[in-house]
């Protein structure tokens, strides 16, 4: 598992200093490029470990970092937990390996030390995937934002959605996600489970309020079911449709190919068009009205309908 990985790799660089990428995945069993990811996600979790460029060049440690784990100080327990917890990604359990890692860093600390840096792994989750992948970007509330979810504390957002104008809203901060560049907060927002971009966070005030914490959060789940989501909302839509002879050729145009076409009966042809993404296919469809009819896939069919259910009562 990535967690033992990560500890051996440490301690690999604090015994033998600077070392280049394919000696590291030499003595890990593993490719460069799964070094360099590792490697990423140890100085994202605020491990010291620097580059050297040049013929002699490498990974090392700054000079005083101490990793012996009977002398680990509760700030580099809490980076290493929270390192590690990139591998969890895919698992909503922890797996054996991960497990027995984590209880050799928490088993290392002083008694009074344990829960803090427990607490770390269970609201931080780091992801490396490419989902969206973009650049780190600055954000200015990171650390007044972290201290709200290690403290339990409810939090002030000014929060500006794309393309709309900032809102004030009271949240119940539940972890962080880091994933592709980006920190998310994960929150409780009105009863909801909502997910908020750190940089469009105009302003974040601490309150006074303890947050009121939901039991068993599973961060690597919810961020799992967001990327899913995303996903299904992006992925080209196949749909089986019956259209009117006569806007046939409007819906042709619209969509991005033509699978097949059939006669159905004397007024309509049966055609498997192809969308661009979910929001497309609801777009032309909905324009459409009553000239068309989704057959397949059934979950559009049943999107369609709760619409159209939904204006007409409104117009009731």
């Amino acid at each position: 598992m990535r967690a033992d990985r990560l500890l051996s790799l440490v301690l690999l660089l604090r015994n033998r200093g600077r070392m280049s990428a394919s000696v590291l995945a030499r003595e890990l069993e593993v490719s460069p490029r799964t070094v360099l990811r590792d490697i990423d996600a140890l100085s994202t979790a605020g491990i010291p470990v620097y580059a050297e460029r040049g013929r002699d060049g490498g990974f090392e440690l700054l000079p005083g970092f101490t990793t012996d784990l009977t002398g680990l100080t509760v700030d580099e327990a809490k980076a290493l937990l929270a390192a590690g917890s990139a591998a969890t990604s895919q698992s909503l359990g922890m797996a054996p390996a991960f497990a027995s890692a984590m209880r050799k860093v928490v088993a290392a600390m002083p008694d009074a030390h344990c829960a803090a840096a427990t607490k770390v792994a269970e609201r931080i989750f780091v992801t490396h995937g490419t989902w969206l992948s973009d650049p780190d970007q600055a954000v200015e509330h990171l650390g007044l934002i972290q201290q709200a979810v290690f403290v339990g504390r409810r939090l002030s957002i000014l929060y500006a959605s794309r393309g709309a104008a900032a809102v004030r809203r009271i949240v119940d901060p539940m972890g962080l996600i880091y994933a592709s560049g980006r920190w998310y907060l994960v929150a409780m927002d009105a009863g909801r489970e909502r997910m908020y971009r750190l940089e469009r966070i105009e302003e974040a005030v601490e309150l006074e309020e303890p947050a009121h914490r939901l039991a068993d959060i599973d961060l690597a789940a919810i961020w799992q079911r967001r990327r899913a989501a995303f996903r299904a909302r992006t992925e080209p839509v196949v749909a089986d449709v019956l259209v009117r002879v006569a806007r046939r050729d409007d819906l042709v145009e619209r969509v991005f190919g033509v699978r097949s076409q059939s006669v159905f009966d004397r007024s309509r042809v049966r055609v498997e068009v192809v969308f661009g993404d979910r929001a497309h296919a609801h777009g032309v469809l909905w324009a459409m009205g009553d000239d068309v009819e989704v057959l397949e896939p059934p979950d559009l069919r049943t999107e369609l309908r709760s619409r159209a259910m939904r204006m007409l009562a409104r117009y009731e």
